[in-house]
């Protein structure tokens, strides 16, 4: 009897593993469409990637994961989400919402992202030229 496990003719290291493809009862409890999926994550670092493997160390510094509840925007692409899967259990994936729509370059400078995942736009208020009030 060899000590490598095997299923029938198959070992179990030959076997693919499967990949998550969500489901549409996902689609209903988490919200979204699945015709049109969002086009990028907002990713939070929930866990320390101390005592963890140096390939996941290495992925949360190539994703620019370096500081724990900072936001980082990725965009929604096949390699991009393998990449966020091999880290699954230390970070948190929400849908980046536009409310207020795509931003400006003018209006770039005063974006931020709420706790909600919602980009928003936090329009400063500009003086106006004063007139000059006098005889002429």
């Amino acid at each position: 009897m060899s000590s490598t496990a095997h299923t029938g003719s198959v070992f179990k290291w030959a076997v693919p593993k499967p990949r998550y493809y969500p489901s549409e009862e996902d689609h209903k409890k988490y919200g979204g469409d699945p015709e049109q999926p969002h086009q990028l994550h907002v990713v939070y670092r929930i866990r320390s990637a101390l005592r963890r493997p140096y390939w996941e160390k290495n992925m949360v510094k190539t994703l620019g994961l370096t500081k724990k509840r900072y936001p980082v925007i990725h965009k929604n692409t096949p390699s991009v989400n393998n990449r966020l899967n091999t880290i699954k259990h230390l970070i948190e994936i929400k849908p980046l919402k536009l409310p207020q729509g795509l931003p400006t370059e003018e209006e770039l400078q005063h974006c931020y992202i709420n706790s909600k995942g919602e980009l928003m736009i936090h329009k400063c208020l500009e003086p106006i030229e004063q007139k000059q009030i006098g005889p002429n």
